[in-house]
């Protein structure tokens, strides 16, 4: 049987066994011998004995419980030992300056430590930040890309500092820790921030929840199952906020190189061609350094926000940017936005009207005439010439960029009259009609016609200064019925058109003579098949009906009451079947 003694300290009531109470009080005797002077000794004191009072409470399960030589020696523990509690030597005169430099070198020794203060996992991010001098945000970021762009193989790093790096356990370790002598004025200062950090804790502590589980008899299981919810649910969160962390910070890496990689496109490309092309799109004529800084406000702010949504996430006592700060950055944000929006009305509204340019000409072809139809192709900036929809820069014969297109459409239809015709409608874009009818007017497109033969550019060009506003040349030929059309094959791709062109000249059509009809054509050298039916081939049966099927029954024509079937299924030719009259 142990003899008890009741303690006071810093106002809090404790029972204590007598082995525990003799240590106790020798500890703090050897804590008051070790100050070499007696000034603020008192408040240092209280400081400890006030921070040793919440230590005791965070161990004691219940008013009647007896603190024991184990509760004390982990206290002490975390308390440290006597001899780190000397004081500074340098307030005193007669220190001799060698033994001063000794004690202060002693002193100033900054060691590696893990924070578990200041922990996400193992607080060795925060241990090396201390250590390093910088803020353990970037400490924490360095590991995530490490992580990532090493295959995961710094986790094994990180796994090995938590197992070879001690913990900052007393105060004399986070005082090393964070590189500060060990003295009266740092110690009570540590100890109070500590003490805060207790009181902060306790007061934050929910009493009533608390009492009512140990009335319950639930305290064990419930706190259990809370405490592994709450687990899996901080790892999510942290997993998501890496997950955010690395998004926006690849976003924002990506957006600073093509800020800065926008300005030199002309440089890095040479001939400044791909800047060219963009002023060729860029109707509104934008610097187009403005428009790239606008994009990266409006698209890296959102994911600059979402990047320190993820610090949040990964540490909790993250301090803020600041309100200045984040008002800055939102006006920044709607000026970049606003900025864009209106660009952007700007570029629509140089292409919001529709203009184009119709020209008539006769074509001296009537019926019984054939008209040989080609595309022309200028050596000078292709050999040959293909209906595309987009366009190029090239140099014409003055050396001088001008913009090229293939986008010609062909379309052939019939006529009553006894003439044939050509039009040739040019169309553009424009911030108005008359703009719209400028730019169509502007675009150089011609044609010849020699002795029955009609050559239509295959290409249109127009001077870069009218930019690219969805210009195209449409020709239409209209032919009388009763003539001729013989159409080369580098005509195929400029007829491609679909029914609502009325077009009467189909792909597949090229290199033939083809009878103008009304609204159709009839192929005059094309060639023409029959099947035959060879006795040697096929069999019959006929009784209400009929039927020839081949000897190998992959072919048969039948005829009966449900009517009609053919099938011919190995012949590649076409087969015209005549019945009756």
């Amino acid at each position: 049987m142990k003899k008890t003694v009741n303690i006071n300290l810093a106002g809090t009531f404790f029972h204590i066994d007598e082995d525990a109470y003799g240590k106790l009080t020798r500890y703090l005797d050897a804590i008051k011998r070790s100050f070499s002077d007696p000034q603020g000794q008192d408040e240092i004191i209280r400081d400890i004995e006030s921070r040793i009072a919440e230590l005791f409470s965070e161990k004691v399960e219940s008013k009647s419980q007896v603190i024991s030589i184990k509760e004390l020696d982990e206290v002490i523990s975390v308390m440290g030992q006597p001899e780190d509690y000397v004081i500074d030597e340098e307030i005193f005169e007669d220190t001799p300056p060698s033994q001063r430099a000794e004690n202060r070198e002693r002193s100033y020794h900054k060691q590696l430590f893990r924070d578990e203060d200041n922990k996400f996992i193992a607080g060795v991010s925060s241990g090396l930040s201390h250590y390093m001098g910088i803020d353990s945000i970037w400490v924490r970021l360095l590991w995530i890309l490490l992580t990532v762009f090493s295959s995961g193989f710094f986790i094994i790093v990180y796994i090995i500092f938590w197992i070879l790096v001690p913990a900052a356990i007393t105060t004399s370790d986070k005082l090393k820790m964070s590189k500060q002598p060990i003295n009266i004025s740092n110690i009570e200062r540590k100890l109070k921030e500590e003490l805060d950090n207790a009181s902060d804790k306790i007061k934050d502590a929910d009493y009533d929840a608390v009492k009512d589980k140990a009335k319950n008899g639930a305290t064990g299981f419930f706190g259990a199952m809370g405490s592994v919810f709450s687990t899996l649910f901080k790892i999510f969160g942290k997993f998501i906020g890496i997950l955010l962390i690395i998004i926006s910070l690849s976003t924002l890496i990506g957006l600073i190189v093509g800020l800065f990689t926008t300005g030199t496109m002309g440089i890095v490309w040479g001939n400044h061609e791909l800047m060219d092309y963009v002023n060729l799109v860029n109707t509104t004529s934008t610097p187009l350094w403005l428009v790239s800084l606008l994009t990266f406000f409006a698209v890296g702010i959102p994911f600059f926000v979402l990047f320190i949504l993820g610090l949040k996430m990964l540490i909790n006592n993250l301090k803020s940017i600041g309100t200045v700060a984040k008002i800055a950055i939102f006006i920044t944000w709607i000026v970049s936005i606003i900025g864009l929006g209106i660009l952007g009305l700007r570029q629509a509204t140089e292409v919001a009207y529709d203009g184009e340019i119709i020209q008539e000409t006769t074509i001296p072809i009537k019926a019984g005439d054939t008209l040989n139809i080609a595309m022309f192709a200028n050596k000078n900036y292709d050999y040959k010439v293909r209906r595309n929809n987009g366009f190029e820069l090239k140099l014409n014969e003055n050396d001088e960029k001008i913009i090229y297109s293939n986008d010609v459409r062909l379309i052939v239809r019939s006529t009553n009259d006894s003439v044939a015709k050509l039009f040739i409608e040019k169309k553009a874009e424009g911030n108005s009609f008359i703009d719209a009818k400028n730019n169509a007017e502007a675009i150089d497109y011609s044609y010849r016609y020699n002795n029955n033969k009609l050559e239509l550019d295959g290409y249109f060009t127009t001077n870069m200064d009218n930019k690219y506003r969805e210009q195209e040349v449409e020709t239409v030929l209209y032919l009388p019925i009763g003539s001729i059309l013989f159409a080369d094959n580098n005509t195929y791709s400029f007829h491609r058109n679909s029914s609502r062109w009325d077009d009467i000249l189909n792909n597949g059509d090229e290199e033939q003579y083809l009878l103008i009809q009304d609204e159709d054509t009839k192929c005059l050298d094309c060639p023409s098949f029959e099947a035959k039916i060879e006795s040697e081939d096929w069999e019959s049966s006929v009784n209400e009906s009929f039927e020839y099927k081949s000897k190998n029954d992959k072919n048969h024509i039948k005829l009966d009451e449900d009517g009609l079937d053919i099938n011919i299924s190995d012949r590649e030719d076409t087969i015209k079947i005549k019945l009756g009259n």
